[in-house]
């Protein structure tokens, strides 16, 4: 054999000599059903949501989100209220046998066995067809959902006290309280009036705040003496030299600045 002519160079048919650019398929013979993913659909579908987003952002700046007061795990009477996305299960667990006993079946049972069905939705209903009509079981149970799932919201709507949940939820300018002062000892010391009001008198699940209104230091004694709405009376166990000063210390001329 002589140098150089043994070698041969075989080509691979699957590797194509000349490269083609990538062209979209020609979609003419479809007219009006179908279209080219890149760059026809994904265009679409882009200008779609930059306008709903761009709604979005001007609906939040328009109508910012509704802030509350700091979080106090202390306060027992404040009413909670999850998203809106999540009111159907909140009133759900309202509900006598999802709720008290029963409540790992509203809480856990239930969303598990609804959103794992979402998830085994392609595996158990593998029809073809589009027509919502021609599949009565998926078409049933999806109706059956939205439907429970508008009439629950409805409802946690329409039962939730929205005047008790605001103002429980406002938002109270802090005061700085003189714990030192003479009145603020007999007000940590005396009856159960930081018991109920707090050690900053900015009240809790079982009071109003000290400063919410401008009593004077005579109507001030009066309610410690008689009681006015839930407060009974006759919790005071000191003086009434000590009432009295712990009543101007609580009244308008007597809150700390």
């Amino acid at each position: 054999m002589h140098k150089g002519k043994g070698m041969k160079f075989v080509g691979d048919s699957r590797v194509p000599a000349e490269r083609m650019p990538n062209i979209p398929k020609d979609y003419s013979e479809y007219p009006g059903k179908t279209e080219a993913f890149w760059p026809n659909f994904l265009l679409k579908e882009w200008m779609v949501g930059a306008v709903f987003l761009v709604g979005y952002l001007c609906l939040t700046i328009a109508h910012p989100s509704p802030l509350e007061r700091v979080a106090d795990p202390t306060d027992t009477g404040y009413i909670p209220l999850p998203d809106w996305y999540f009111l159907f299960l909140y009133q759900l667990l309202k509900y006598k046998y999802v709720s008290g006993d029963f409540t790992v079946i509203g809480a856990v049972i239930m969303p598990g066995l609804a959103f794992g069905a979402l998830l085994l939705a392609p595996f158990l209903d593998t029809g073809k067809e589009r027509r919502f009509y021609r599949r009565p079981i998926a078409s049933g149970l999806m109706i059956l959902a939205l439907l429970s799932s508008i009439y629950l919201t409805w409802e946690s709507v329409a039962q939730h006290d929205w005047e008790a949940a605001a103002e429980y939820g406002k938002i109270v300018e802090e005061v700085e309280v003189d714990t030192d002062a003479e009145g603020y000892q007999i007000y940590s010391t005396q009856g159960s009036c930081i018991g109920c009001h707090g050690d900053n008198m900015m009240g809790g699940a079982a009071a109003p705040s000290m400063f919410e209104h401008d009593y004077t230091p005579e109507e001030i004694i009066e309610i410690i003496t008689n009681g006015k709405g839930a407060m009974p009376g006759g919790l005071f166990d000191g003086t009434e030299e000590e009432l009295q000063i712990l009543a101007e210390f609580i009244s308008a001329d007597g809150q700390p600045e």
